[in-house]
């Protein structure tokens, strides 16, 4: 788009005037683009500097499509941030060639964008980066009503953060330690959940396209920005609702197609676990072993990508612990902000859960009432079975807040207790010295219990729970791990049942002496995964 501009200087005999008749056609032909940059006629009277800051500023509202920071302007046609449009320019300039560490699929995001140049790389040309991308003001009349309509949503979302935090300062005012959760602290990582009614929905929208654009290579990749959707409708409960499908490496499996040559029995392990309950005998068909190593492959892929660390890089951070001085600093925390800060780590961890779950084949084709339901009961066991890949047995220490920390870095939390029983649970779970694939599997299988309450379909996930069962099994022969592991597995389900429990009391007991702490302050992925259970337990103690 053309820009008229004319020098405030009345000396001047090279200036352009913007007459009627232009600026009639200006208008009639990029309305859109006006309203987004309402002042742009004004110009008349500015500079062009003045121009491009209002463009800008108008743009930078719009997180990165790339990693989800806060964004500068348009850069090779997409929208992103300093350090994207950067790395996207020296990628281009050198032609480099990079390499995945993992499976080519790795989640980008403000925190995990340094660690894959490959997947960054590759995230960059699926949302639409190029050399060769348009001008801003070359942008077609339905990229521009998309664009706009997005920057007035993330406007409205900006308003109502305010507005927010605007009643939130009686609260900080006096708790001083205290902090709002911010983007950066809370919401890490790419997308952001929450649970409802509904289904899995995401906040926030920015980040719409992210289901398409880090599945398993060969799907299909797509950006709601590009396909003119702007970003979503709203949902009823703030959120914006995502239509979750199986990646396309799952709905591509032919399981069906297998031939069933070596045959394994459902029925002979019903007893496996105490919480596998079958409660009808027509979900014990017989499964190929071709059908357990695919399910094993698959399951295990997914939890190696949604790792928050590899066992590599947990390594060599392994000798970085807590001074003492440090050590002192956490245990002289108000036992409200160690808790908000306990809470945002365990969110964190969440989120990745969330995603190892959309990636189970089948978790995806359940209703979404019983997705939430087995998301909501077993998000944090599964954090307490994965917290053996951070746990130093040693040092007795996990990793926690960029170093590994004893127990008694969180004395300020006053439950010692519970600290120490997670503490004693992780080094047991490292005595068993699971493999990646038994640990992904144990992880599935917790996750997928069937027991749980307020399931609609308990058939649908028991097969899915039974599936898993046998692929643990199958694994742990093929590995040729002694008889006994079994039993002790079983005795890990209890526990984490157990562990699970006492810290809803632990919260529980947090909240009746900071209410206000909880509601305004912890991340709301949190407070809804334990909500139900908060209320439960309150009302039980009020009758």
């Amino acid at each position: 788009m053309i820009f008229f501009m004319c020098s405030c200087q009345q000396t001047s005999h090279h200036h352009h005037l913007l007459t009627k008749t232009h600026l009639n056609i200006l208008r009639e032909t990029t309305e859109p683009l006006l309203k987004l940059t309402e002042s742009l006629c004004v110009c008349v009277a500015g500079s062009s500097a003045a121009v491009k800051k209002t463009h800008t500023s108008q743009i930078e509202i719009i997180p990165c499509k790339i990693c989800g920071d806060k964004s500068s302007g348009i850069h090779y046609g997409v929208i992103t941030c300093e350090g994207c449009k950067g790395f996207f320019r020296r990628s281009q300039q050198s032609n480099a060639a990079y390499s995945c560490p993992r499976q080519k699929n790795c989640l980008i995001d403000r925190t995990s964008r340094n660690r894959c140049q490959h997947c960054r790389l590759q995230k960059c040309l699926t949302v639409g980066m190029s050399r060769d991308a348009v001008k801003f003001g070359r942008m077609s009349k339905k990229q521009r009503d998309s664009l706009y309509a997005e920057v007035q949503k993330h406007r409205l979302q900006q308003q109502q953060q305010q507005q927010q935090q605007q009643q939130q300062g009686s609260i900080l005012a006096s708790h001083p330690g205290l902090s709002s959760p911010s983007p950066a602290e809370s919401e890490p990582v790419s997308p952001h959940y929450c649970l409802s009614s509904t289904g899995l929905t995401e906040l926030p929208d920015e980040l719409g396209g992210y289901m398409e654009q880090n599945s398993p290579e060969g799907g299909s990749v797509s950006s709601k920005a590009d396909s003119g959707g702007g970003g979503g409708g709203e949902g009823g409960g703030g959120g914006f609702y995502l239509d979750f499908q199986p990646s396309p490496d799952q709905s591509g499996l032919d399981i069906n197609g297998i031939k069933p040559e070596p045959l394994f029995d459902y029925g002979s392990s019903n007893d496996f676990f105490p919480y596998c309950s079958f409660s009808n005998g027509d979900t014990s068909p017989t499964v190929s072993m071709a059908e357990l190593d695919h399910q094993v492959q698959l399951i295990s892929k997914s939890h190696l990508e949604t790792c928050q660390y590899l066992r590599e890089e947990l390594q060599q951070m392994s000798w970085q612990n807590f001074l003492q001085d440090e050590v002192e600093s956490y245990q002289s925390k108000p036992r409200e902000v160690m808790w908000q800060l306990c809470a945002v780590k365990i969110t964190e961890a969440i989120q990745y859960v969330v995603e190892f779950a959309k990636r189970i084949d089948g978790f995806m084709d359940l209703c979404q009432n019983d997705q939430i339901v087995l998301l909501k009961a077993g998000s944090l066991e599964v954090i307490f079975v994965r917290m053996c890949r951070m746990f130093d047995s040693q040092n007795n220490t996990v990793f926690f807040d960029g170093k590994f920390a004893g127990p008694d870095v969180f004395r300020a939390l006053g439950c010692d207790d519970l600290i120490s029983s997670v503490f004693d649970f992780a080094k047991s779970m490292c005595s068993l010295h699971l493999s990646e694939d038994e640990l992904a599997l144990f992880s599935a299988f917790v996750l997928l219990s069937a027991d749980r309450s307020w399931l609609q379909e308990k058939l649908q996930v028991e097969k899915l729970q039974q599936k898993t069962q046998l692929a643990l099994q199958h694994v742990l022969q093929k590995n040729q791990r002694e008889d006994g592991l079994l039993h002790k597995l079983r005795c890990k389900v209890s526990a984490l049942r157990s562990l699970c429990s006492r810290h809803t009391e632990k919260l529980s007991a947090f909240r009746a002496v900071y209410p206000d702490i909880v509601g305004t302050h912890f991340p709301p992925l949190y407070k809804e995964l334990f909500g139900a259970d908060l209320e439960l337990t309150l009302q039980t103690d009020d009758d």
